[in-house]
């Protein structure tokens, strides 16, 4: 089973950064468990939604062609706590992006509130059963139907402001067709 973090995202440019919200809610299991009688949402999952996010604008960045992978959480910090009936707004850039992977900033919102900063390392893994875990975590009907449902290609832009488009990545090309 997967677990999604990011319910939506507001904005989406290419190669730069990304915006998207996750609700928290009673109806999300782990919730019941930490902490009973005082609901929180753990900070190991608003870092997941954080890397999930800056994930895709990274992955975006290399035309969904491969594999890219959390490396590293090279800072994290925590200001508050983030309750059943909140919203976390995740804001993601990229910092630096090489041929190996990119480095993104990014932080995690409740209202004006600060609640966490991170900075995270992706690194590119290769494509298909080329990767080093030699399959695919997604398929590309299953990362598209993804990106269509939080609203990447509603809201997505390259960086001259024309609209992305699923049909302009190679790897969706048979999903469309």
């Amino acid at each position: 089973m997967r677990w999604f973090w990011v319910d939506r995202f507001s904005e989406f440019v290419s190669g730069s950064h990304a915006t998207a919200a996750k609700a928290v809610t009673l109806s999300e299991d782990h919730l019941h468990d930490h902490f009973v009688g005082h609901p929180i949402m753990p900070n190991s999952l608003v870092t997941e939604g954080i890397a999930q996010t800056g994930g895709l604008l990274v992955s975006e960045h290399y035309g969904f062609s491969e594999l890219v992978v959390l490396g590293k959480i090279a800072k994290s910090k925590f200001h508050s706590v983030v309750r059943p009936g909140e919203t976390i707004t995740y804001r993601t850039k990229i910092e630096a992006a090489r041929e190996d992977g990119a480095v993104v900033s990014a932080t995690g919102h409740v209202g004006d509130r600060l609640h966490a900063e991170a900075q995270l390392a992706f690194a590119r893994m290769g494509a298909g059963s080329d990767n080093m875990f030699g399959r695919e975590l997604f398929t590309a009907e299953h990362l598209l139907h993804w990106l269509t449902i939080v609203g990447v290609f509603e809201v997505g832009v390259r960086q001259d402001g024309t609209p992305l488009k699923a049909a302009d990545y190679e790897p969706f090309s048979a999903a469309l067709a």
